[in-house]
Parts: structure tokens; sequence; C-alpha cells
């Protein structure tokens, strides 16, 4: 009742006229933006009347920044990356949020006692971790299977074109990770040129390399046969694994895991609407039926123990979170703070690179 009753209070504050307009929410679309619809914006307005109008993008914040400067917002919340929200908030294009905005978990635990450690920052509040990871096509490899992540590298024993997401992150780590440098050296060692340069040569090693930008884009290469192994988000690879009995198989070794939050730009035109759908998308009980639809682990410990089967294909969710033991034995958790503060030196030479590649195998006969 406490939980009902504050959300309704953040409510009132937003007129009867101003609540027909849609909450312009952010996000990702694909099968994580379907398990939303049924897991978070559909019962939203259900229970408060305001529609959720659902725009989508590919995490590239360039449109944010523009808006921002002619001080506006075309969103009220963005479902963003955490390192993404830090560099964000750093930058004042997010609004903070208050700090009582999460509600207790159902046995009355104070949300900063029940939400994973980072999940509660100034300006984002993480609901869910995901990971990336690498999935790859069995039949391409007959009598074998990859089995750790330095396979993604080995074109001798595991032939054929890969797709790697356009983006240092995730690649630079596993390039290391291919050189046996130990999970605790990856981001010191990233810091310094000597690690840049054998990451990115681990990377220049391997041939035939298809870049992708969008989530789906890695699932369509695996079903077309382009590519034999891929980078992507575990939760579209369930997805078409099991909603879409796609014959592929995930390498957990090496999973790059990673905090996702909801956030507020500063302009938002619905601020106190947004506010109320942080509080209620960030419910123990809405993370748990979130999560039961697409395999993203709750950020909060009361949902996290109460994660069941698929509602409509009967598996067993927890055993496809990327925080599982079974899963998360060998994976990484993303230095989220380090890519705030170092993302664009790498990604400018992270694109140097590519361009450089680029012009060498167009040079080549």
């Amino acid at each position: 009742m406490a939980r009902r009753g504050l959300l309704l209070a953040l409510l009132l504050a937003t007129s009867l006229a101003a609540q027909a307009e849609p909450l312009r929410v952010l996000s990702w679309g694909g099968a994580y933006e379907r398990a939303q619809r049924e897991a978070l914006f559909s019962p939203f307005t259900v229970q408060t009347g305001i529609p959720v109008e659902v725009h989508r993008y590919d995490g590239d914040l360039g449109e944010l920044r523009r808006s921002a400067a002619r001080g506006e917002a075309p969103w009220d919340v963005i479902d963003m990356t955490r390192s993404q929200a830090m560099a964000a908030c750093e930058a004042g294009l997010l609004a903070p949020l208050p700090a009582d905005l999460a509600a207790p978990a159902p046995d009355g635990t104070p949300p900063r006692e029940d939400f994973l450690p980072g999940a509660i920052g100034r300006c984002a509040l993480t609901h869910t971790l995901f990971a990336t990871v690498v999935a790859y096509r069995p039949e391409a490899f007959p009598g074998r299977r990859p089995t750790r992540i330095g396979d993604l590298f080995d074109q001798a024993r595991f032939p054929g074109p890969r797709a790697l997401q356009r983006t240092p992150a995730v690649n630079l780590e596993w390039a290391l990770l291919a050189h046996d440098v130990p999970h605790q050296e990856l981001y010191r060692l990233l810091s310094t040129p000597r690690g840049l340069d054998l990451a990115l040569a681990r990377l220049d090693s391997l041939a035939a390399i298809h870049w992708w930008q969008e989530g789906e884009t890695p699932v369509r290469l695996l079903a077309a046969g382009e590519v034999v192994m891929a980078s992507g988000y575990n939760g579209r690879f369930f997805d078409a694994m099991v909603n879409r009995g796609l014959d592929i198989e995930i390498l957990w070794d090496g999973q790059v895991q990673e905090h996702e939050t909801w956030a507020i730009p500063r302009h938002a035109r619905r601020p106190e609407a947004a506010r109320a759908f942080i509080r209620f998308a960030t419910t123990t009980e809405r993370l748990v039926v979130l999560a039961e639809r697409i395999p993203y682990g709750p950020a909060r410990r009361s949902a996290a123990a109460r994660v069941g089967r698929h509602p409509e294909r009967g598996v067993d969710m927890r055993l496809h979170i990327p925080t599982h033991p079974l899963n998360a034995e060998g994976a990484i958790e993303k230095d989220e703070r380090w890519y705030a503060r170092t993302l664009p030196r790498m990604q400018a030479l992270f694109d140097a690179w590519r361009q450089r590649r680029q012009e060498r195998d167009a040079a080549t006969p």
C-alpha cells in the first residue's frame, strides 16, 4: 500500500491534461522491447492511464547532446548503459534522481540494501544486468566446440567470418583475454599504449569481420550463415534460440556483464511521470516479470530470488541469466567508470585502427 501511495503521490504532481500526453521512452528495440512492453510499458499504462510511446536507438547519444544544447529533450526516459549514464550525467545531460525514488522490497528492505552495489547512481538507476557474449553456429564446427573466448580469434581451428560490434568496448577486453591477460589486469593494461597495441593487433589478426551496430544484426547474420561466430547481447541470442528455433549456442566464457539503467534527460517534458515510471519499473515485482521474459539479471536481490520460468516456453530462466553461477564463471564486470572517462579517446583510436584496416584491405589484390 505504501508503495502504491508513493507512486500516486508522484503522479498527482502531473496535471490531468498532461496525463493524456504519452511518456516517451527511448529503448533498444527487438526482443528486449517486446519483453519491456509486456512487463513494464503496458502494465504502467493500465495502472496510471499514461500511454507509453517507445522510440528506438543503438546507443548513440548524439541526438541527446544536440537537443540538450537547444534546451530540449526528445524523450522523457532513456534506457541506457551505466557507463553511458555516468558520462551523460557528468556532461549535464541528465536530471539527478531523487534519493528516495526506488521503492522498498516487498518485505520492507530499504532499496540501498536490496539493490546491487553501485546500482543507485546520481542520475541513473540500474534495473538489470546484461552480458555481451559470443554465439556460434555448432554446425560450422563438426566434432569440436568453442570453449573459451580465445577461440573467437582462432580461425585455424574454428574457421569462418566473425561479427563484432563496432565499438572498442568488449572487443578490447576479449583481445587481451586471448593473450591470457588476467581479468584483474585488463583495464590497467588497456590504459597503456602497450596494452592497446596488443589488443588491436589481436583484433587485426581476424579475417572477414562484419561490424554491427543494431542489436538484432548479429542474430540475422548467424541465421543467414553470413558468419559462424558473433558477439551480441545474451537476451537477443536467447530469443533467437528459444522463440525462433535458431540453431546457435552461447559461449559464456569471457562474457562482459554490464548494468542497464533508467535515466531522465535534463529537459524532459514529463519529469514527474518519468520518475513515476522508473519507480514502477524497478519494483521487485516488475523486475521478476521482465526477467521471466528475457534473461537479464535483476538488479534487486529480492527479484533475483523469485525468477522462475518463461510464461510461454516453460524454460527455467535462471539458467539463462548472466549472473547465474554456471554462466558467471570467467565473466568480466565491465569497468564502466573507466569507460565513462576514456570512451571518446578509445573510440577515436579504435575508429582510426578500423580505417587503417579498411584501407589496407582495399589495397590488397
